[in-house]
């Protein structure tokens, strides 16, 4: 999968343990894309795009969100360039899982999402009858799910690699 786990997460904790449902954010200034993923199947799918006030996230709709779907786990997606260097954008998304995690008091894990939307337009261009005039108004979301996919996937891998060979 294109994304990898960003350096430092927000929270440290143990992987997927207890994790039934985790929510995927793809972090902008503009808007945020919103995924719903389960950490059984590790499947994601994009919720919606919440647009942003003032270059701020909207955070009664995010707490709106939270409250319908439970999450034992928030994701967000960390921006990097190309290079492995952080940019503007890397210290804002750092910040947001910092937010999200004292506003709603949830784990909150970070992802390196270098590919992430590459991935979400891939995936979105072959759905037969995708309106190609307009594919932002669902590629936020589809980074979104991207990204908690990858973690779900990242998560699995640790506990593959820990569990001893029978």
């Amino acid at each position: 999968m294109p994304a990898m786990p960003d350096r430092a997460p927000a929270v440290a904790g143990p992987p997927v343990a207890g994790c039934r449902v985790a929510l995927g954010f793809d972090f902008g200034c503009a808007r945020i894309g919103v995924a719903v993923g389960e950490a059984i199947t590790g499947a994601a799918r994009p919720l919606r795009i919440l647009p942003a006030r003032q270059q701020r996230p909207d955070w009664d709709a995010i707490a709106r969100l939270i409250a319908e779907w439970r999450p034992d786990w928030l994701v967000v997606g960390v921006p990097r360039h190309a290079d492995d260097t952080a940019s503007a954008m890397t210290e804002a998304a750092l910040r947001f899982s910092r937010q999200l995690h004292g506003r709603f008091h949830l784990p909150v894990a970070t992802l390196d999402e270098r590919l992430s939307s590459w991935e979400a337009e891939q995936r979105y261009f072959a759905i037969p009858g995708a309106d190609r005039r307009r594919p932002h108004d669902t590629l936020d979301a589809q980074a979104a799910a991207v990204i908690l996919e990858s973690w779900f996937n990242h998560q699995r891998s640790l506990v593959s690699c820990a569990t001893p060979n029978s």
